[in-house]
């Protein structure tokens, strides 16, 4: 099945436009003295150095470098072409054409192999390819750190005195615990196992019969 042509509006008027432009540059090269095929060399020359100016504008916007030249050439193609289609409107006599018209329309294949030339053989840095500045100032791992030639050795870290021993401390001395005390403490600490199954604890101890903490370490211990 044959696929549908669809025209695009955008594309249309292009080619309208540039076949008016083509045909005004012909005219003005033509009136110029520029007669046969050169006549209609002079309009691709111009159109082909206004679109490669574009291009090469386009890449160096990519590439983050400077467009100045770009626009430069893109300036002089488009005021050559704008200008040969102002030129056409009635203003100047065709048939008996300025002398620097005849200069220009003369001169212009010398500025258009010039402005090529220079936006086809410039380099252009690629956007993957741009140095990083920070990249390049850090150092290599395996490289050594640069040491400066005034910089003296650090001096030795004294040794530090060895420590002295701890002593320990003595045990607390044993805290005699009266009968009477030692006897409720020991109903206290059976009526805890038979409740929880484990013997009871110091802290346990304390909170119920008030005692102090060695005492109450110490009933604690003999009813583990």
């Amino acid at each position: 099945m044959p696929r549908s042509i669809r025209l695009d509006a955008v594309l249309v008027q292009a080619v309208i436009a540039g076949a008016l432009s083509f045909a005004h540059l012909h005219d003005i090269a033509q009136a110029a003295g520029q007669d046969g095929w050169k006549a209609w060399a002079y309009p691709v020359s111009v159109d082909l150095l206004l679109v490669a100016a574009w291009r090469r504008l386009r890449n160096l916007r990519t590439a983050h470098e400077p467009t100045r030249a770009a626009w430069t050439w893109f300036a002089v193609a488009l005021t050559a072409s704008l200008g040969a289609n102002i030129a056409t409107a009635g203003l100047l006599d065709l048939h008996q054409v300025p002398d620097w018209l005849r200069i220009l329309v003369a001169g212009w294949p010398a500025m258009a192999f010039l402005g090529g030339t220079l936006l086809v053989h410039t380099p252009t840095t690629e956007p993957d390819e741009v140095p990083d500045p920070e990249a390049e100032q850090v150092p290599s791992v395996d490289a050594p750190l640069p040491v400066p030639a005034d910089s003296a050795p650090e001096p030795e870290s004294e040794q530090l005195p060895a420590a002295e021993p701890v002593l320990a401390l003595p045990a607390p001395a044993a805290v005699d615990v009266p009968p009477a005390l030692l006897d409720h403490a020991r109903k206290v600490a059976d009526a805890h196992r038979t409740a929880t199954g484990a013997p009871i604890d110091a802290d346990t101890l304390r909170a119920r019969l008030g005692l102090p903490g060695p005492m109450a370490d110490q009933l604690a211990a003999q009813f583990a």
